[in-house]
């Protein structure tokens, strides 16, 4: 007769999250597992299976906890670019922010370490940036029917200049000590919504 288990497993999976995001996936070691979450190394193997499985499983966690309230953001109704510079000032915000800086996005810094060697990992951040993608482009599209933006601009590229800027956001704010510089970038990107 199988075992219960002792311990909450989409607990250990919120705290195996957390680790991973404030330390990486290479600087985090089985040890520093088993240390952090509280349970055994079979526990962790037979739950969610290798270090690499957890790191999937928490990333997917991690865009499962964002995306509605990137849909929230996005799908009010009314005006739309208000929500468009809304979102991007807020990714502004939270990259200059001390506290919010020091850990980044999971996604990003999933980005920057893994998806270059890691094609599960890879996969995963491609699937969040086509989702933000596309939530900022439909948003673009009822922007324009509603005469909100220009007829002559192309919402798909603004999605994505919009996408590749929040994401440089995330990047040049963990590494810098000024957050006027990600506050002054966004702002001066945002010029192009005009």
């Amino acid at each position: 007769m199988a075992r219960n288990k002792e311990f909450d497993p989409d607990a250990v999976l919120q705290s195996a999250l957390e680790l991973f995001w404030r330390q990486g996936y290479e600087a985090t070691s089985m040890a520093d597992l088993v240390a952090h979450l509280g349970i055994g190394r079979a526990s962790i193997y037979a739950t969610y299976g290798n270090k690499h499985d957890l790191y999937l499983k928490a990333l997917d966690r991690y865009g499962e906890q964002q995306s509605p309230q990137l849909v929230r953001d996005l799908s009010q109704p009314g005006p739309a670019l208000p929500a468009v510079r809304a979102l991007v000032r807020r990714f502004a915000a939270e990259a200059a922010d001390e506290e919010d800086r020091a850990n980044g996005c999971f996604v990003t810094n999933t980005a920057a370490e893994l998806a270059p060697h890691d094609p599960a990992a890879a996969r995963r951040v491609e699937l969040t940036w086509e989702h933000v993608e596309t939530l900022l482009h439909s948003s673009l599209v009822r922007a324009q029917a509603q005469g909100e933006l220009p007829g002559e601009r192309d919402p798909r590229a603004l999605a994505r200049m919009l996408l590749v800027l929040m994401q440089g956001l995330r990047v040049v704010g963990k590494a810098s000590s000024d957050p006027a510089r990600v506050r002054d970038a966004a702002e001066q990107a945002l010029e192009i919504l005009n």
